[in-house]
């Protein structure tokens, strides 16, 4: 029998009990999958609390690393023993071993380990996809991006400046300030003590930025607006301050013939080819020293009601993994 973090109702840390759970066969394009790290995010919470609502009872999580232990019908691309990762779909890897879509696994390759993975897996292939996809970053260019001191900021700062691009970055504290000053970001403002607009357009000399990356929503949407040069490009990916509201998307047009988009990790990586080459990219980014992932702490799995109390209160730093 193998055990996990399972709901039965939504609520507060303590509503993740640790139990016994059974694991079926692998059925066909399945594998099993031990699980030997598993990343911990704040979607983990609005999980939890009901707000993004799963089926009860049931586990939680969205990322993690581990080992292949059988392999069902059809399945040719890996093999038991191999080392793979995963991130996004359904919730549930807050478990020691789970049934998975062959399909939706990534290789590990060596210099990778399990820890590092499952700490960067979601917010690295989110990196990838805003950064090399949505819109693809050039050389020279100046870019904004909010929150970033925050898990996929500071992925995203790092990646940004090695594409050679310089990098605006916003937070809302002195010491997220230094944290993203840290990581290479050539500009931070504080936007709990600046105007960013004024700041944006000082910096650029009053053109703008072609390009924002918001992952904040309600409180910096039609800000960001004004700090897109013409034909810029609007990449709303979140809301962590709310939904952004009802506006006329006449607006774009007044503001400079603008784009918008709300790109999600799940449509960019739908098909296998795109997840694994998405994998890959960010994979050679740390294994280049690039990109450095950051891992704050580590909890026992069946310790996942603490680390939820803990990132609640703001008392972790980096990425939080917890250990199967």
């Amino acid at each position: 029998m193998s055990k996990g973090i399972i709901l039965h109702t939504h609520g507060g840390p303590e509503v993740l009990t640790w139990e016994d759970i059974p694991i079926g066969k692998p059925g066909p394009g399945q594998v099993l999958l031990r699980q030997t790290a598993i990343g911990l995010n704040f979607i983990d919470v609005y999980h939890r609390t009901g707000h993004y609502p799963i089926t009860l009872p049931g586990s939680i999580g969205s990322e993690a690393a581990g080992v292949v232990e059988e392999i069902g019908e059809g399945v040719t691309d890996l093999k038991v023993g191999q080392r793979v990762a995963y991130a996004g779909g359904a919730p549930g890897a807050y478990v020691e071993q789970r049934l998975m879509p062959a399909d939706r696994l990534v290789p590990l390759p060596d210099g990778i380990d399990d820890k590092v993975a499952a700490s960067i897996m979601l917010q690295g292939m989110t990196t990838e996809y805003l950064l090399e996809r949505t819109y693809p970053v050039k050389k020279g260019e100046t870019i904004l991006f909010h929150a970033a001191a925050g898990g996929v900021g500071l992925l995203a700062v790092q990646w940004a400046k090695s594409l050679g691009a310089t990098v605006i970055g916003t937070v809302g504290s002195a010491a997220k300030a230094d944290l993203a000053k840290a990581h290479g970001a050539d500009h931070v403002i504080d936007y709990s003590r600046e105007d960013f607009v004024a700041r944006v357009k000082e910096i650029t000399g009053g053109k703008g930025v072609p390009v924002v990356y918001d992952s904040v929503g309600k409180d910096t949407f039609l800000k960001s607006l004004d700090c897109l040069s013409p034909l810029g490009l609007m990449v709303l990916f979140g809301a962590s301050s709310g939904a952004v509201p009802d506006f006329n998307p006449g607006v774009l047009a007044g503001k400079g013939s603008l784009y918008l988009t709300r790109p999600t990790l799940n449509t960019y990586n739908a098909k296998v080819e795109d997840l694994r080459a998405s994998a890959k990219r960010l994979f050679d980014q740390v294994l280049s020293g690039a990109v450095k992932p950051n891992i704050g702490q580590t909890y026992k799995l069946s310790e996942a009601g603490q680390a939820h109390t803990d990132l609640e209160a703001r008392k972790t730093t980096g990425s939080t993994v917890l250990v199967a």
